[in-house]
């Protein structure tokens, strides 16, 4: 059965800083942004962590990534290898 959403929440975006990160340092311990003035100070949740890291590995140059794979990053060493898998194995296209 399906149900109508009567309510959603939208998730704030979050600013990106320039540089490279690893996603082992972002996934242990909670993110905060302390702003001065008084203001109030954001945690990010578990989730929101993971997506933010997935952002950064998704923007990352293939130079990146190799050299992260050279440094022992398994992530970068699984998309290295499935891309290279990919190149290998292209499966022909019936009629062409």
């Amino acid at each position: 059965m399906l149900s109508a959403v009567t309510s959603a929440t939208h998730a704030q975006p979050v600013a990106l800083t320039a540089g490279t990160s690893s996603t082992k340092s972002t996934q242990s311990k909670p993110q905060s942004t302390k702003a001065s003035g008084g203001q109030d100070t954001v945690q990010l949740s578990s989730a929101a962590q993971a997506m933010l890291a997935a952002l950064k590995e998704s923007s990352e140059t293939p130079a990146q990534t190799a050299q992260e794979a050279g440094s022992g990053d398994p992530q970068a060493q699984r998309l290295l290898a499935k891309q290279a898998a990919a190149k290998f194995y292209t499966p022909k296209v019936a009629g062409k």
